[in-house]
């Protein structure tokens, strides 16, 4: 059975917790965590906190030299590993995947953090959209060839941080890719965090047998972070994200934070012993939330100007269809080249 999709009936962390505030007291040491992303914005929030918890911690990316002066610049060089990895590069995945299974090291925690918004239409060497490639098929490829490091681990958690954005659209299983329908950017981006969602319902489905469960998150909407870079300051202001001045509105309870508190419901999934035996849902503001029905109103694909950044509604009910879940498992296998 799967864990409901309702808040705790005991939480002391909200909206305005950090990531600082929800990890306190919680030891980490003697486990290991890979962090996605890790090397800018929440990610690498998300990194910084779980290695000041003791955690050992291998951040993949693109370009380790960046990354480094990342993560030297927030001080979480000591004790974290960077590692190339490029997600929308099947080959790329898989030898990252390779190289830490050969250290024998067992896997606690796996944060799929990476990710890419509202982009122009670009494809994959497969021909895979490149919001779907990146935003999902990578990071499911990825926890598929992990499987063995997390079995190990007696205890895994995957989370994988999807947005609001997830009420817009569900798969389109007849043209998930936009080979026959009009592109529009953040359709494709919507279409790939509702696929984050599937992923951990199902991977938490089909592991938790081993111990290894899933969560998926809306961590808020954060403006400083690479994330936004092709949303222009006049859609920020419209949204009510950015003030006249260009500087980030931070009104957590109204879903705009800090990156410190977008973090934090990703280290919150990841290491809160509150969901402890559960798995498989979908959180905000550091807690589980409910199903609910979209707004309307924020959810204006083809033209996000127009759209209001209200507070967030729960999951919407096609991001909580077992049957879409499985699906989109076995669409994600084919186009990986994943035999189980």
């Amino acid at each position: 059975m799967s864990t409901p999709q309702q808040p705790l009936a005991h939480n002391p962390f909200d909206a305005a917790s950090t990531a600082e505030d929800v990890i306190e007291g919680i030891d980490l040491s003697g486990r290991t965590a890979v962090v996605t992303g890790g090397h800018s914005g929440i990610g690498l929030e998300t990194a910084r906190v779980l290695r000041a918890a003791g955690a050992r911690v291998v951040v993949p990316v693109r370009h380790p030299d960046r990354a480094a002066e990342a993560l030297a610049a927030v001080g979480a060089v000591d004790g974290v590993q960077i590692e190339r990895l490029d997600l929308i590069d099947p080959a790329s995945v898989d030898a990252f995947a390779e190289r830490f299974l050969a250290t024998g090291s067992p896997l606690h925690i796996l944060v799929n953090s990476a990710g890419i918004m509202a982009v122009p239409l670009a494809r994959d060497a497969r021909g895979c959209e490149s919001h779907f490639a990146t935003n999902h098929l990578g990071h499911h490829q990825l926890a598929a060839r992990l499987r063995p490091a997390l079995a190990r681990a007696a205890g895994a958690r995957v989370v994988a941080v999807s947005a609001a954005a997830h009420r817009m659209c569900g798969i389109d299983f007849e043209d998930p890719q936009f080979e026959r329908r009009e592109y529009l950017p953040m359709l494709g981006y919507g279409q790939s965090k509702t696929a984050n969602i599937l992923f951990a319902r199902e991977l938490d489905r089909r592991g938790r047998g081993e111990g290894i469960r899933g969560f998926s998150l809306h961590p808020g909407a954060i403006i400083d972070t690479n994330l936004s870079r092709y949303t222009t300051p006049e859609s920020l202001r419209a949204m009510g994200l950015a003030d006249a001045s260009g500087r980030a509105v931070v009104d957590p309870h109204a879903g705009k934070k800090t990156v410190q508190q977008g973090a934090s419901t990703t280290v919150w999934c990841a290491t809160s012993p509150l969901l402890d035996g559960m798995g498989g849902v979908y959180c905000r503001d550091n807690d589980i939330t409910t199903v609910g029905e979209p707004d309307p109103a924020t959810l204006d694909a083809r033209n996000h100007r127009t759209a209001r950044a209200a507070p967030p509604a729960g999951l919407s009910p096609h991001a909580a269809d077992p049957e879409a879940a499985a699906r989109l498992w076995e669409l994600s296998d084919r186009l990986a080249g994943i035999t189980r």
